[in-house]
């Protein structure tokens, strides 16, 4: 009987701090898993330049980098809907985009203009991989024509509660100014 969620040893690495040693299990059945695990991911496609969900005329635009999941993990997903929710927002009245789609370019001016947002959340993308200035965590940067507020993922949220406690004060703020 197991309790691990995943298979995935790029995942188990990340998670684990200690060393582990095999009990007689095969690893090639783990890896077979895991390969099968990583390859059920199924991207959204789409005719328009970005693949995202929600609706992009809000101006209210969250960007992330799940790699495997289309948008969010289920866990994160549920806690995205219930903190956007306390500030009168659904899933449908903003826009989610997920920078590891492969159709999802990884470029800054052109997400600009083709979402056209006034507040953008990085949620755990660094802003110096959209070639943003340096932004510190649960902090926003006022630009010409959007305020871009960089923040922890919901995984680092649900890792350490402190971390999830300074993004909604914050992100309160940041929402309803």
């Amino acid at each position: 009987m197991s309790n691990l969620l995943t298979y995935n040893p790029i995942a188990l690495q990340t998670l684990m701090n200690e060393t582990l040693f095999s009990t007689g299990f095969a690893m090639e059945e783990v890896q077979s898993q895991s390969l099968d695990v990583d390859s059920a991911v199924n991207w959204d496609s789409s005719a328009e330049d970005f693949v995202y969900k929600g609706d992009k005329s809000t101006g209210v635009l969250f960007i992330l980098r799940y790699p495997s999941y289309p948008y969010f993990s289920p866990a994160a997903e549920e806690a995205f809907i219930k903190t956007i929710g306390a500030l009168q927002l659904t899933p449908e009245n903003v826009a989610v985009v997920n920078l590891a789609n492969p159709q999802n370019p990884n470029d800054f001016k052109r997400i600009m203009a083709f979402f056209e947002p006034k507040k953008i959340t990085l949620l755990g993308i660094e802003p110096a991989s959209l070639k943003l200035p340096e932004i510190a965590h649960n902090s926003y940067m006022k630009g010409r024509i959007a305020t871009v507020f960089n923040t922890f993922s919901f995984e680092e949220m649900f890792a350490d509660v402190n971390k999830k406690k300074l993004f909604w004060g914050e992100f309160k703020t940041f929402i309803s100014n």
